[in-house]
């Protein structure tokens, strides 16, 4: 669920703005989108999606139709079998429901859950980039860098990125979770080099990605070996960064090939003791 609906949420309801959560209640079979999937609408507007096609423009209608007619209406379900009754090939079926946004329903509201714990270290244009595709994605972000002057100006994050200005900022891995994930992008080689090797030492982490080309991963593994750092530890470092198969170097086609590795990553749960911990 979108950190971004429940922003407007709370915004409508401050200002006042008449408007009615769609909610997807139950699901049978397959179907567009999954149980507690929400959107919004309002007179003029339709914030967020329960999937698209026929089933969200009905949806959308009914919620209107309420809005107009029966403004103080109390919570309602609608069921939409979506092959028979909307054409829709899904073949499965839905339930909504309908209420009135108000006060109660936008502080019950429910916190996404994060799909990740990223640090990000760089704040150059990937770092950017990276940062404004995550913008709308349930996850907690540190962008971590040195210089404060590399930070955008003027320009508000959303709530799940924290804006981290510290020196020396291979410090700040210590301050991670456990299973995070990390991103190293900085503007210097000898600065990557020191935030991989903390990363690589403490070991816990769900995904280490780090910029550069196969010359300079093979560089950084030949210094870390010289360190002592175990190759198996050495082989779950991600170098160069992104799913493969998309190419160039444009800031913002490494940041959607990077984003899309992130969230290729499986959910973290206990393993047994023959399968490893930290997979892709």
């Amino acid at each position: 669920m979108s950190t971004e609906l429940r922003t407007t949420a709370a915004l409508w309801v401050a200002t006042g703005e008449p408007a009615v959560v769609i909610e997807v209640a139950r699901t049978a079979g397959s179907v567009p989108r999954e149980r507690g999937t929400r959107m919004l609408v309002s007179a003029t507007q339709a914030i967020g999606t329960i999937g698209g096609g026929h089933l969200e423009l009905m949806a959308i209608d009914n919620a209107r139709t309420l809005l107009a007619r029966v403004p103080g209406f109390e919570p309602v379900e609608r069921h939409y079998p979506l092959g028979p009754a909307l054409g829709q090939c899904c073949g499965g079926a839905v339930t909504l429901r309908f209420a009135r946004l108000d006060r109660h329903l936008e502080q019950a509201w429910p916190l996404p859950e994060p799909r990740f714990c990223l640090q990000l270290y760089g704040a150059g244009h990937v770092g950017r980039a990276i940062v404004r595709l995550l913008s709308s994605i349930p996850c907690r972000v540190q962008w971590i860098d040195e210089r404060e002057n590399e930070f955008p100006a003027g320009e508000a994050l959303p709530p799940h990125v924290e804006q981290v200005c510290v020196d020396p900022v291979e410090a700040e891995v210590d301050a991670a979770p456990a299973n995070g994930c990390y991103l190293v992008l900085t503007h210097r080689h000898d600065l990557d080099l020191r935030i991989a090797e903390a990363i690589l030492r403490r070991g816990d982490f769900r995904y280490l990605g780090l910029i550069g080309s196969q010359t300079k991963r093979a560089r950084f593994v030949h210094r870390y070996e010289e360190r002592g750092i175990p190759a198996g530890t050495l082989a779950r470092m991600t170098c160069p960064i992104g799913v493969a198969g998309i190419e160039g170097k444009e800031p913002e086609v490494i940041a959607v090939a990077v984003v899309a590795q992130l969230l290729q990553l499986l959910p973290v749960s206990a393993p047994s003791p023959q399968e490893p911990r930290y997979v892709l």
